[in-house]
């Protein structure tokens, strides 16, 4: 029985992020060549009209630094999720938007908040603790990995920058441990290998027969249903016709 491979590439795996990518270059396009007022469309906490950001922001961005800073990762980032995560990337990144953006206009006093950090810190959190809770080598090293590369991000959930929305971080790494929590029996486990399961029998193995009582390698092993047979019989006849020729 074949089995199904755990990690599997697909062209969903690179055709997704790219998507997700070339929106966000498309709507800053039309930010800077038609239309530069919708950046006004970001997050504005505690105003009913600024729950339209929770939509918008992690489209908008305030320059080409800004965006680009935030491209990179953002790749990398879905890149891994949609690998290892396949069947739970999309609920992730969908609800990852909503529910960081939620609490950004929760917890931010003022100001106009844009940009695609609050879910690149969803996406760290989340794929930094998933691989912890899940306990699958794999994940444990894209984990460390993770922090390697964005470790560093750590420190922009406080308010050390003006200008930087401290609060969509925060947002996004809250909003990343809860998902990690609440996804975390939908995850692959490490395989076992025939030897490691309950129901291993040592007598019956085909390999383990190979060996002697003394533990000596035995590569052609004997025939058992000859050696049966020809102990079940201890003696045999054999008989001849012989025909004369005529001719």
């Amino acid at each position: 029985m074949v089995k199904e491979q755990q990690f599997k590439y697909s062209t969903g795996v690179i055709l997704y992020p790219l998507a997700i990518l070339f929106t966000i270059w498309l709507v800053f396009w039309y930010q800077i060549r038609v239309d530069y007022g919708i950046k006004s469309f970001g997050i504005r906490p505690h105003k009913l009209e600024g729950l339209l950001g929770i939509f918008t922001s992690p489209f908008l961005h305030s320059d080409i630094n800004h965006l680009y800073n935030n491209s990179i990762p953002l790749l990398v980032l879905t890149l891994a999720l949609f690998y290892f995560y396949k069947k739970i990337a999309l609920k992730v990144i969908i609800y990852g938007i909503l529910i960081s953006g939620l609490l950004t206009w929760l917890i931010a006093n003022s100001g106009n908040h844009i940009g695609a950090s609050g879910l690149i810190y969803v996406l760290v959190s989340f794929i930094f603790f998933k691989g912890i809770f899940a306990k699958h080598y794999r994940l444990i090293a894209l984990s460390l990995m993770v922090v390697f590369l964005y470790g560093s991000l750590i420190w922009y959930v406080f308010p050390v920058k003006v200008g930087m929305s401290w609060q969509g971080h925060l947002g996004g790494l809250i909003t990343g441990f809860v998902f990690a929590l609440i996804f975390r029996k939908q995850v692959a486990k490490p395989e076992k290998y025939y030897w490691e399961k309950p129901d291993y029998d040592e007598e019956n193995d085909p390999f383990m027969k190979h060996f002697d009582e003394n533990g000596n390698f035995i590569e052609i092993l004997p025939d058992e249903d000859f050696e049966q047979d020809t102990e079940s019989d201890d003696s045999f006849r054999i008989n001849y016709t012989y025909k004369e020729n005529k001719d």
